[in-house]
């Protein structure tokens, strides 16, 4: 559960203005207020809420090679590996050898990834609904161009 600060109770200042303005501060910020967030009102799902992203990811393009998949979140290959590892020990995916191909794996999600991830969009879209609240449909629109923009310019 997210920590709320006491309304009498005045937030701490940064000793400068630059950094407060600085984009990549506020994105990791959001990131982690986010997270946090979203972790304290869905329970009981194992590690498949920290990596929403990735199931739905799998779920929408099945059978996609580890490398296009660590591609796509902007992820070390041997970084996602070791998520994939833990996703197939819960029982959420599942990595098939490629014929002809030893080193190559295609993932795909199980009937139990398939299940937990119908149960958590829900929880996620309600989750965005209370993130984006106070945004129009124009600024969120705009919101997430800018978001775009930001991962070409990186990319």
């Amino acid at each position: 559960m997210a920590h709320i600060p006491e309304p009498d109770v005045e937030p701490l200042r940064l000793g400068s203005a630059a950094i407060d303005g600085q984009v990549s501060y506020k994105l990791r910020l959001a990131q982690i207020v986010a997270y946090r967030a979203f972790e304290g009102v869905v329970t009981g799902f194992g590690v498949a809420p920290r990596y929403l992203g990735l199931l739905w990811l799998i779920r929408d393009n099945p059978g996609q090679a580890q490398s296009r998949l660590a591609e796509a979140v902007a992820l070390q290959r041997s970084s996602l590996v070791t998520i994939l590892d833990r996703l197939e020990a819960d029982g959420l995916v599942e990595r098939r050898a490629v014929s002809g191909d030893r080193r190559m794996k295609q993932v795909w999600l199980t009937g139990e990834g398939k299940r937990t991830l119908d149960a958590l969009i829900p929880l996620a879209e309600a989750h965005e609904a209370a993130m984006t609240a106070g945004l129009n449909e124009e600024e969120r629109a705009v919101f997430l161009r800018a978001l775009d923009q930001v991962v070409r310019n990186l990319s």
